[in-house]
């Protein structure tokens, strides 16, 4: 099972069945003594609201749950702030999907963004997850916090996984409607070079105008593609056919130049690892 040298960490369990949540809490005990499980959720909404409440460092969903389910959940979770600037911040947790069916399980695991644990768990099985689990938490605590999951390629998954289970989503966003001036324009997406939102509204940059619309970050990563525009910050989506360069400034921040504009847009640490190696 775990070796004495297990890292401590804390949890949140998320399944409707009062039973399911009671028998991975103990099997849990068993694998992985040293992880705490400070809260329950019954439904996708109470686990979205007890991970930015707690601010665990791992999160348990049961895909299949009244209301907003743990896919759902999931990729809200992902949009939750973290601390950005503080050296010992919380910058986001493992999901670990919990889950009888094996057709989104196996996507999940063999595309490493996310773990999966198979209803009902056995320890032999949870011990691997746990081992994997124990891996990154190690990794991101080490002398450079590094995110354990490529965050694009946890969005790809997750809008893969909500594609499956909802055959009936609408397609991918092709145009945006914007307003420029005092006119109504209709933008094509692939012409977009990054969305920028504040608490109002999000900006619409393209090479040759700068327009606002009123949809805010998440609704866009649900409707946009997201091997084309990559998330960089919470505020930010960058289209990635349109980035020219990544540099570093003296503080150590990732900054993206995009073709024919002069800012930089700055990479948060939650996102750092998709730019490996800059």
């Amino acid at each position: 099972m775990t070796t004495p040298e297990a890292p401590a960490a804390r949890c949140v369990v998320a399944d409707d069945e009062r039973l399911m949540r009671e028998q991975l809490r103990a099997r849990l005990a068993e694998v992985w003594p040293a992880l705490e499980v400070v809260a329950e959720a019954k439904n996708g909404t109470e686990a979205v609201a007890l991970v930015e409440a707690q601010r665990p460092d791992l999160v348990f969903l049961d895909i299949r749950m009244p209301g907003l389910g743990g896919i759902d959940a999931a990729r809200a979770i992902t949009q939750l702030p973290t601390d950005e600037d503080s050296a010992d911040g919380w910058c986001g947790c493992e999901i670990v999907f919990v889950t009888a069916y094996d057709e989104y399980a196996v996507q999940a695991f063999e595309q490493g963004a996310v773990d999966y644990v198979l209803k009902p768990a056995e320890p032999e099985r949870l011990a691997v997850t746990v081992a994997r689990l124990q891996q990154r938490l190690v990794q991101r605590r080490g002398p450079v916090d590094t995110p354990s999951a490529n965050p694009a390629g946890l969005q790809r998954l997750l809008q893969q996984l909500a594609a499956q289970a909802n055959p009936a989503r609408a397609p991918r966003l092709r145009w945006v409607q914007a307003g420029v001036g005092q006119s109504i324009q209709m933008i094509p997406v692939d012409e977009v070079l990054y969305f920028i939102s504040d608490e109002k509204y999000t900006r619409v940059q393209t090479a040759t105008l700068e327009a606002l619309i009123r949809k805010p970050i998440k609704e866009l990563l649900e409707e946009l593609d997201a091997e084309q525009f990559w998330q960089i910050h919470r505020s930010t989506l960058v289209n990635a056919r349109a980035v020219a360069a990544v540099s570093r400034d003296e503080r150590g921040r990732q900054l993206v130049s995009v073709k024919g504009r002069p800012e930089k847009l700055e990479v948060s640490r939650s996102f750092a690892g998709l730019f490996k190696g800059m």
